[in-house]
């Protein structure tokens, strides 16, 4: 089943445009994020990876000297045939932590990139808006 689910997102998300590279079968792919969270992105794609594979992806950051290499899940997808202009095509991926470390420096570095995003008052209100519905 290739539908998303009904949202139970328990993170804020922010929209913003990253370059994602990654690897399926021998094949190199670029593609972009339409929003991250703390817990996971969506990669826009015509060609979503299969609900429940795990794969490194590397995000391409601005002002980082290294792309920013994760490992996630695909959740769920909307295939190319049901993509509307609200939703386009693609994969809801979300991350997989090796340990608490990991996750602990994942989620600051996706902070950072969400208040660059936002703006940091935006960041702040959304984010007590969450934390208020939780």
């Amino acid at each position: 089943m290739s539908e998303r689910p009904p949202d139970r997102r328990s993170e804020a998300r922010a929209p913003i445009e990253l370059k994602v590279e990654y690897k399926r079968l021998n094949s190199f792919f670029a593609d972009y994020t339409r929003n991250i969270s703390r817990g996971g992105t969506f990669i826009r794609t015509n060609k979503p990876l299969d609900i429940g594979t795990e794969f490194v992806f590397k995000l391409i950051v601005p002002h980082m000297d290294e792309p920013l290499a994760l490992r996630g899940k695909v959740q769920w997808t909307v295939p190319a045939e049901q993509a509307t202009d609200e939703q386009p095509a693609g994969m809801g991926i979300g991350f997989v932590y090796r340990n608490e470390a990991e996750r602990e420096r994942i989620e600051s570095l996706v902070e950072d990139l969400m208040v660059q995003s936002l703006g940091p008052v935006i960041y702040e209100k959304l984010m007590k808006r969450r934390d208020q519905l939780a």
